[in-house]
């Protein structure tokens, strides 16, 4: 009895040994995982809209919650993939179907760019107008009615009479209304707003007023649907209607039609996935969708309530669906 006893003893003994053997082991490989990865900051681009911002800012806190450096990077929403390519900028959470597809389908071209997957928004951005100038200008939103004389002066100010005013998007984000206008030989005149803020800013005041106004809305965002009003409907977006003069109503043009609607992408640096192989997992897993984003818009937008607490409270309810994301 004696006897068995030391030998039971012995083999816990053992047995013990072995167990805390295999767990070393086992954080030692958990560790080595943990060290392929780098502790260099990842860096993500900020834009000028504010949709954008929280979308990004999400990222960044969901990354900082995996235990990784981050870094934010205010960069020119076109330009930013010369940083992109070479590894200098690593994330851009909104490239827009609507705007940025050449520069999108460019960038990836080189091998150098990514596209993570989308981001589970749908874009929309066209000219849109307030209801009430449909009095004015009968024909809307058949874009052909912009072509009248009188109701392109409707939408004129004494800077643009009697050429009809359009406000676009600042000039960083594209859109390629100039040429449009040109192509479809519209009587308007595109004025550039500076900022994003500006933008909303002009439509609160001319609403209010029911003054003239025709301006680039996009969605998701609060406008469309804190005001009445309609976007123009223009020829249908093909990619030929880009790319190939000889298509469309003006065959010596390209832009004669309206812009392309899809999706808003995520892309980055092609060297993430190996440099930080659980981030790319986070950032292809990233998913929000139109009404929820904008709600957090609207917060941030008319409500006052900063980005970052926006972004905070987002963080704390859906806590369990992101965690999801950097498992």
């Amino acid at each position: 009895m004696h006897s068995a006893n030391l030998i039971f003893g012995r083999t816990i003994r053992q047995l013990t040994a072995a167990l805390v053997i295999t767990g070393a082991s086992c954080l030692s490989l958990q560790a080595s995982a943990t060290a392929q990865e780098s502790t260099d900051p990842i860096k993500l681009t900020l834009h000028d809209w504010t949709g954008q911002l929280i979308t990004t800012n999400i990222m960044g806190e969901v990354l900082k919650k995996a235990g990784y450096s981050i870094e934010y990077v205010q960069a020119d929403y076109l330009a930013q993939f010369a940083g992109l390519q070479t590894g200098d900028l690593h994330i851009a959470m909104e490239m827009w179907e609507t705007t940025g597809r050449d520069a999108m389908d460019a960038a990836t071209a080189t091998g150098k760019v990514e596209v993570f997957g989308p981001t589970g928004m749908k874009a929309k951005e066209e000219w849109w107008y307030p209801e009430y100038m449909k009095e004015k200008c009968p024909g809307l939103p058949d874009w052909e009615a912009l072509k009248d004389a009188a109701c392109a002066e409707a939408f004129s100010t004494a800077e643009t009479a009697p050429k009809g005013r359009y406000l676009g998007g600042p000039v960083t984000w594209g859109g390629f209304d100039d040429e449009r206008v040109e192509a479809l030989d519209l009587p308007f005149e595109v004025i550039h707003a500076g900022t994003d803020a500006a933008l909303f800013a002009e439509l609160e005041s001319a609403y209010q007023r029911k003054a003239p106004i025709m301006l680039w809305i996009y969605a998701p965002h609060w406008a469309p649907a804190k005001f009445k009003g309609e976007w123009v409907e223009f020829p249908e977006y093909t990619a030929e209607c880009y790319q190939d003069p000889a298509w469309g109503l003006n065959t010596d043009a390209t832009y004669d039609c309206g812009k392309p609607f899809g999706e808003i992408w995520k892309v980055g640096w092609a060297g993430l996935k190996d440099k930080w192989p659980g981030a790319h997992k986070a950032i292809t897993a990233f998913n929000i969708g139109n009404d929820e984003m904008g709600a957090m818009i609207t917060k941030v937008d008319l409500e006052g309530t900063s980005v970052e607490d926006v972004v905070g409270e987002w963080m704390t309810t859906n806590e369990a669906r992101w965690s999801g994301w950097i498992k």
